[in-house]
């Protein structure tokens, strides 16, 4: 295989004032990202989603293979379908797969099976991570680190989504093969994470939980 050629890279610069002010600001940003589980049903422009997305595919991954696909639902049919599917798992989950140590863990969050933001929220984007490429031939060709590299990606999206104004929810319905065959999605995706986005209802209200603190995160050697 023949080598990428290289070209000059102009990174960003900034003096130490600008840095410590950017980063500062995008600090206070993020920290007031919250996960929202009532949305609004307000219409988003596509483009704003698209920008969203692409945001989320310049995050590194592994052979810079990108091993992921972003799947864009706003059709009401199939948001339905994925309603019905995604609540019958999590009733399963509720009543019989938890532990009882987790389910003493959500309570204080409210959470149940039902997921009436799955139909509300304006898009869903499930994000599919890919074990492995097709060629033209079909053959399969191997992806690095795809956990790892559809992880980032994610992280890059929610913090897009925060960017511009709206909110999401981190959905992982167990399991999740559902998603797979009602996005008619080929053998070599997998249903990684499930992303509500939209605008907040007008009287959302999120959990009071607080963040760890620096000290019960960060070592310094």
């Amino acid at each position: 295989m023949e080598a990428h050629p290289f070209i000059t890279y102009h990174p960003l610069r900034f003096s130490i004032e600008e840095s410590l002010e950017r980063s500062k600001a995008y600090f206070e940003l993020l920290d007031q990202r919250r996960s929202v589980r009532h949305f609004a049903d307000t219409a988003v422009p596509i483009e704003v989603i698209n920008h969203i997305i692409m945001t989320g595919s310049t995050a590194p991954s592994g052979a810079h293979k990108q091993p992921w696909t972003f799947c864009v639902v706003s059709d009401p049919a199939i948001k339905k379908e994925i309603r019905v599917a995604a609540e019958k798992e999590e009733k399963e989950s509720y009543t019989s797969r938890m532990s009882e140590a987790w389910l003493r863990d959500l309570a204080p969050l409210g959470t149940d099976w039902q997921k009436p933001f799955l139909e509300i929220a304006p898009y869903l984007i499930i994000v599919f991570k890919k074990a492995y490429d097709l060629d033209a031939d079909g053959n399969k060709c191997k992806n690095y680190y795809v956990n790892e590299s559809v992880g980032l990606a994610t992280g890059f999206l929610i913090s897009a989504i925060h960017n511009a104004g709206l909110v999401t929810l981190t959905h992982t319905p167990s399991p999740m093969d559902f998603l797979q065959k009602i996005l008619n999605r080929p053998k070599n995706e997998r249903a990684f994470l499930l992303l509500p986005v939209g605008y907040p209802a007008a009287d959302v209200q999120v959990p009071d939980i607080a963040r760890k603190e620096k000290g019960d995160v960060v070592v310094y050697y």
